[in-house]
């Protein structure tokens, strides 16, 4: 049971705001589908899933830019080559861990059999391919096993819990995404220790064992735009190569323009932003046992006010914020955030933490505020984001502006404004024009 308003009662000033655009390095394709079309032609794409040979390729839960126009376009090019493509889904434990879960959870990307032009499929059931030299499992998808080859798709990125030499990627996707909730609660298990090590070596041993012929590596820009697609041979999945496209999305991820805020204030978290919820190294907050918080940026209090609809109720994350909302707590569908986080082990379960549930928006900004340790509500440096990965147009309090130079180029958009709430609803940051 929740206590009433008048806990959360109380006069706070606000400061006055300023809109303003970060400008990040921009590399960006013209045309992502022909771009990937083009990759798979010169990786020998016709001999590897031409001449009617049943190929599976992978599709995970991200919110990647363009995913269903690529996908449609390799669908495409494979069924050119005389191949007959179908998707898996290969996504762990997010859905629910139910097959009609990620059904639905691809649906709201936009991935459907109509949108990509081939069968979708989705299943639990896993194989056994073989064990680790510590005997420890590597499973399979019972899809991709029959497959007479797979096409590993991701986008590669920064991962929110861990940092090593493979992150978000193709050798995570090939482990923990085919390797469906058996082998995502496997690796799990071991906490960091499996997510760097046991990780890319359950990668490798899949690729030995089964008929993985190339992976597909996407890499956006800080504007969630495809940058580049680069075909990477089966061999570099969890190689050399894998390595050298993580370090390249590092240089091209987003950051937020200052090193130390009173109070970050999100519209929305959700699984199609980030396996997080939100980015827990764009917020410096990993809350992971044994792996060390960024040194930046140093964030006093977060405020999270929405769930994304994608996420279907899964508010992995919630534990990185402070605050939240009633309408956010409303939303949340604890069997899939429960299932997600402790498939996760000691990686997931601090995400899961429910944070101080303020009334309405109004309520949590001001709560945020009061606990950040300003003395002076109205000189507090608060940053205003619609989630982690729009940060390129954000809005942010004067005495932040004018006190701390910015990380990154950035300019003034229009004039100053005040923060507005109407029945206790922010304005969404995107609004403030």
């Amino acid at each position: 049971m929740f206590v009433t308003r008048s806990a959360f009662q109380w006069s706070v000033d606000l400061p006055v705001f300023q809109r303003i655009k970060v400008h990040f390095p921009r590399p960006k394709l013209a045309n992502p589908p022909a771009a990937a079309q083009q990759a798979l032609d010169a990786a020998g794409g016709a001999e590897l899933f031409g001449a009617g040979r049943r190929v599976a390729i992978t599709v995970g839960s991200r919110g990647i830019a363009g995913f269903p126009a690529i996908l449609a376009a390799l669908v495409a090019r494979i069924r050119a080559y005389g191949g007959q493509p179908h998707l898996v889904a290969a996504m762990g434990s997010h859905g629910g861990a139910t097959a009609e879960g990620q059904l639905a959870l691809l649906a709201n990307l936009g991935i459907t059999e109509k949108t990509v032009g081939a069968p979708l499929v989705s299943s639990m059931e896993v194989v056994e391919v073989g064990r680790l030299a510590d005997e420890m499992p590597v499973y399979l998808d019972r899809f991709a096993a029959t497959a007479d080859a797979i096409l590993v798709v991701n986008r590669i990125k920064p991962h929110p819990d861990f940092t090593s030499a493979w992150e978000s990627g193709l050798a995570k996707m090939t482990a923990i995404g085919l390797g469906k909730r058996a082998g995502a609660d496997t690796i799990h298990r071991y906490g960091v220790i499996g997510l760097q090590q046991q990780m890319p070596e359950a990668a490798r041993l899949i690729v030995r064992r089964a008929p993985v012929c190339l992976g597909m590596a996407i890499l956006e820009n800080a504007y969630h735009e495809t940058a580049r697609i680069i075909a990477v041979p089966a061999a570099q999945i969890a190689g050399d190569l894998e390595t050298a496209l993580l370090q390249e999305a590092y240089s091209l991820m987003p950051g937020l323009p200052f090193a130390s805020i009173d109070v970050l204030v999100i519209d929305q978290i959700g699984k199609d932003i980030s396996g997080t919820g939100m980015d827990a190294k764009i917020v410096g907050r990993i809350r992971v046992h044994g792996v060390a918080d960024p040194a930046q940026p140093d964030i006093r209090t977060i405020a999270v006010l929405g769930l994304t609809a994608a996420s279907h109720g899964n508010a992995v994350g919630i534990g990185l914020a402070d605050v939240t909302t009633r309408t956010l707590f409303d939303q949340v569908d604890f069997e899939s955030m429960y299932l997600n986080s402790l498939t996760s082990g000691i990686t997931g379960i601090q995400r899961a933490f429910i944070p101080v549930v303020a009334p309405d928006d109004q309520a949590a900004v001001l709560t945020a505020l009061r606990a950040c340790g300003r003395p002076a509500p109205e000189h507090a440096w608060i940053v205003h984001i619609q989630n982690t990965l729009a940060l390129h147009e954000l809005c942010v309090s004067l005495p932040l502006l004018e006190a701390m130079p910015p990380r990154y180029a950035i300019e003034r958009i229009g004039a100053p404004f005040m923060l507005s709430f109407e029945g206790g609803r922010l304005l969404p940051c995107a609004a403030n024009r």
